[in-house]
């Protein structure tokens, strides 16, 4: 598939994304963080190729209803307006300063309601890592507008979070962060840590830092990353090791921040990663044995990294592992091209996600509005 057809693909998908969701047209919104920070990205990037106002339209008014809807108590809930509690100009003004909704299906769990771990997945609260997925989207559409607003509002968002996911067992015990919070955030939902949480927020905070606005944050957190292990075989976890190699490279080489170590940390956890996943063909299922968002998470890290290029402020062993990514290239344009065809789009694995599958292909197939800017060495 040529540039021009990838293009026009992801378009296609994020017109129809649009429509089904609420975005445009007479449907009911429907929102949810993950997909639609992907989305504002997509959008941001389909702007910068045409110069059409239309996609920076679309963008901003995503950002607007991630805000409305999932800043604010759902529907069927008896509460009402803001989930942090600010009275309605102030919560206009602040829209991050209680968090953002996951935009689950059915209502969080209760107080006195028992867990149910296959039924958790189902139901709303807060998770972090999509909160740092809203962070950088946040981030992305301040770069390209210009405006200080979504940095404030990226900023407030990281702060409210890390306050309430950093919990310890006792007043003296180790702080860690938890996986789940309820909507307004006052209960753990789910107290195991994720592997990646405290990687995300903490490349979140250094591309979000400005003078020492989130030194806390950044300080406690590269505590719970010195004990981090983040090796894994899954495509998505894979993808988001990737991701971070380029953020952080980005931010070494164009704003100079000393983080050599942490560089070569993510790089030799990526490089064990990629190996494990490898280990045998894993691409070879029919398209309802797999699960599309997640290889194509694996795909847009193997796309970002390969606009990494060498550089010594990045450290000594990183071109060494640059080199050793290179042989996975391959995976990148396998996974776009099966993803691609209409036919393997209709069955119920990817019917069942449809939302975050079209959004993350047309990451995939155009993954400019996501990852920023080309990064090139000096």
């Amino acid at each position: 598939m040529d540039q021009r057809a990838r293009i026009r693909l992801a378009r296609q998908l994020m017109d129809e994304f649009a429509v089904a969701t609420g975005l445009i047209g007479t449907a009911p919104p429907r929102r949810y963080l993950w997909t639609d920070a992907f989305a504002v990205c997509n959008f941001l990037g389909m702007y910068r190729e045409n110069g059409e106002s239309r996609e920076l339209d679309l963008a901003l008014r995503l950002v607007d209803q991630v805000h409305h809807i999932l800043g604010r108590h759902r529907q069927d809930d008896p509460r009402q307006g803001w989930i942090s509690g600010l009275a309605e100009e102030e919560g206009e003004r602040h829209p991050t300063r209680g968090g953002l909704r996951i935009g689950k299906k059915h209502p969080e769990r209760k107080a006195d309601q028992a867990f149910d771990s296959r039924l958790e997945w189902e139901r709303d609260g807060q998770y972090f890592h999509y909160l740092t997925q809203w962070m950088h989207a946040l981030q992305r559409v301040g770069e390209e507008m210009g405006q200080p607003i979504f940095h404030d509002w990226a900023v407030e968002l990281a702060r409210t979070a890390h306050a309430r996911f950093m919990r310890s067992d006792s007043p003296v015990g180790q702080r860690r962060m938890v996986w789940k919070m309820s909507v307004e955030l006052d209960r753990v939902l789910v107290p195991s840590m994720g592997q990646h949480d405290p990687l995300d927020a903490l490349l979140a905070y250094l591309e979000l830092q400005t003078g020492t606005i989130l030194d806390n944050e950044i300080r406690e957190t590269r505590v719970l990353c010195a004990q981090g292990q983040w090796e894994t075989d899954d495509p998505l976890g894979i993808g988001v090791l990737l991701v971070g190699s380029f953020r952080l490279a980005r931010m070494i080489t164009c704003n100079h921040i000393q983080e050599a170590a942490l560089m070569a940390r993510l790089a030799a956890a990526s490089r064990i990663s990629l190996d494990a996943y490898t280990d045998g063909d894993p691409l070879t299922g029919s398209a309802d044995s797999r699960l599309a968002f997640r290889e194509l998470g694996l795909a847009i890290g193997l796309h970002a990294i390969e606009r990494v290029e060498p550089s010594p402020a990045l450290g000594e062993g990183v071109r060494e592992a640059l080199d050793a990514f290179l042989r996975y290239q391959p995976l990148t344009s396998r996974v776009d091209a099966f993803w691609s065809v209409p036919q393997h789009r209709q069955g119920r694995s990817w019917t069942a996600h449809a939302d975050i599958n079209a959004v993350m292909l047309a990451t995939s197939l155009a993954p400019d509005g996501y990852l920023g800017r080309h990064l090139k060495t000096p």
